[in-house]
């Protein structure tokens, strides 16, 4: 559903609220190590969620990312559009070009009620939430071994 960049952007976000409320800046090897997600990639996601101040950073020997008291509130919402856009909440189930309510797709109906629901759920679930359930061990940000 989302695309990789936004998965690790995502797990990224949640990673370094969870750390940075001990006052942490995180290096992006740490990060890309506790989200089990490829270091380059994880830096230029990073960066880009910088740029649009959905994190913080800081460089130097003491440097590394971190989440403000300005963005500890923020939502799922914004994470997602900022890395993958809002094409998910408005686009077609099936890809089509021309689906809409006047000529729907075979799914357009359900697809619609599942974009809303998406939505619903991302506008309400704060980095904050999500974070604080992986810092008491409730839930995890990496792949767990079987």
């Amino acid at each position: 559903m989302f695309s990789k960049a936004c998965e690790y952007g995502i797990r990224a976000v949640i990673y370094i609220w969870a750390k940075s409320t001990h006052g942490v800046k995180l290096g992006v090897k740490d990060i890309s190590k506790g989200i089990d997600a490829p270091e380059f990639f994880t830096a230029k996601i990073l960066q880009s969620l910088a740029k649009q101040d959905l994190v913080s950073s800081t460089k130097g020997p003491n440097g590394g990312f971190y989440i403000s008291k300005e963005q500890e509130n923020m939502r799922l919402l914004a994470l997602v559009e900022a890395i993958d856009g809002d094409k998910l909440f408005r686009g077609c189930g099936l890809g089509l070009k021309h689906c809409s309510e006047k000529h729907p797709c075979p799914i357009h109906d359900d697809y619609k009620n599942i974009r809303e629901n998406l939505a619903k759920l991302l506008s309400e679930k704060s980095i904050k939430e999500l974070a604080k359930e992986v810092a008491t061990g409730k839930a995890t940000l990496t792949t767990i071994g079987v």
